[in-house]
């Protein structure tokens, strides 16, 4: 795995939630372009927990395991149509911006992606 630190989790729930999937979606296309393999739900659900962790923040097994299932049906679908070229564009710019200083349309256009994916059906109930 690339990642170092967690990223940036805002405050609010629902914008945690949006963060994670996004910032799962990055972590596999990276993988994906880097070393030809598609990182597996447990690995996934593995990355949520040291994120969360890190933050001092929990979620259940049952939510993450739901976050690292909508990231790796929307990294897949984002891959699909891409050549190798655009995919590590694609993965390049979402790494980026996870920086909250770094702007990109396609991050934002992708970051609004993955929060019309927690909206349209993933409502976890977070543990207090």
């Amino acid at each position: 795995m690339t990642w170092e630190k967690a990223p940036f989790l805002p405050q609010t729930d629902h914008g945690v939630r949006v963060a994670l999937v996004f910032a799962l979606v990055a972590e596999r296309l990276n993988v994906f372009y880097e070393h030809a393999q598609w990182l597996t739900i447990a690995q996934g659900t593995s990355l949520v927990n040291e994120w969360l962790r890190r933050s001092g923040r929990k979620l259940t097994l049952e939510e993450r395991k739901q976050l690292s299932t909508l990231s790796d049906d929307l990294a897949r679908q984002i891959a699909a149509p891409l050549s190798r070229e655009a995919g590590l564009y694609t993965a390049h710019e979402m790494m980026e911006s996870l920086d909250s200083n770094y702007h990109s349309e396609l991050g934002e256009a992708l970051m609004k992606e993955c929060e019309g994916m927690i909206d349209r059906g993933f409502e976890p109930h977070w543990p207090e």
